[in-house]
């Protein structure tokens, strides 16, 4: 499997703490079939982070990215950020301070619980116009996804992806999280599934009882699409791929 969405980076926002937890969570995600990680630090948060792309960045991914080498993990990390939209993300973007998921066309964006629609639908429609990609971070814990599924729908058709936690399934965020995860795999909306794992204790980045569990009621084609192809698709900047009952298509 291949993990698009992580905080296993020490130090940089709410995630692992120092390295010993970055390499329980590397080790944690090796056990359950993970070859791959996005790292995804939170960026450009008001008034708590900003991570945004640099010399600093570089030098704390190296490291961790050495240590896990060291320890003979066979994981492998790429590099990337989870940015929270604010009305000028798609200048920051423009600009080269948004690490982009293994430096694609792709960008990880995440909202406010609470947030207005009309504000994210507008972020989302001038990211795409500077040329990058949205995967929308655990779209089921928006309330008004939750509220309003139909708005999900429209970014599967606008061309974004959405992707969903892990934990949504389990009810970890509550059961309006749960439903709407289910709702969107029902409807063929999800693009990938992921852990956004904090730690090696609680929310961990171990995702094969999950594939397991949803193996019960959907293809395993379609599991297979959610949790590595469409992942890799994502790390080596290809088009991604929708499943549709019998078939899949590829989108753009």
């Amino acid at each position: 499997m291949i993990d698009i969405h992580m905080h296993i980076l020490p130090g940089l926002d709410d995630g692992a703490e120092d390295i010993y937890d970055t390499l329980d969570m590397a080790q944690i995600a090796q056990e359950s079939g993970t070859h791959t990680i996005i790292v995804t630090p939170h960026c450009n948060v008001p008034g708590m982070y900003a991570n945004y792309f640099s010399e600093s960045y570089v030098e704390v991914f190296r490291k961790a990215e050495a240590a896990i080498k060291r320890e003979g993990i066979a994981v492998r990390l790429c590099p990337g950020i989870e940015v929270f939209a604010t009305s000028d993300l798609p200048e920051l973007i423009v600009e080269g301070k948004i690490m982009p998921l293994n430096q694609s066309r792709y960008i990880l964006i995440e909202f406010a619980f609470d947030e207005d629609p009309d504000f994210a639908d507008d972020v989302l429609k001038r990211v795409r116009g500077v040329g990058a990609r949205p995967v929308i971070a655990h779209a089921e814990r928006y309330e008004f996804i939750q509220d309003d599924p139909q708005i999900a729908y429209e970014w599967r058709k606008n061309g974004y992806l959405i992707q969903i936690n892990k934990g949504s399934f389990a009810g970890r965020f509550g059961r309006h999280a749960r439903m709407a995860a289910y709702r969107m795999m029902d409807h063929n909306l999800v693009s990938a599934i992921a852990s956004d794992a904090h730690g090696p204790v609680m929310r961990t980045p171990y995702m094969q009882d999950v594939y397991e569990e949803l193996k019960e009621e959907y293809p395993e084609r379609y599991l297979k699409i959610l949790f590595e192809e469409n992942p890799r698709r994502i790390c080596e900047n290809q088009m991604t791929i929708r499943f549709k009952l019998l078939s899949f298509e590829e989108i753009d």
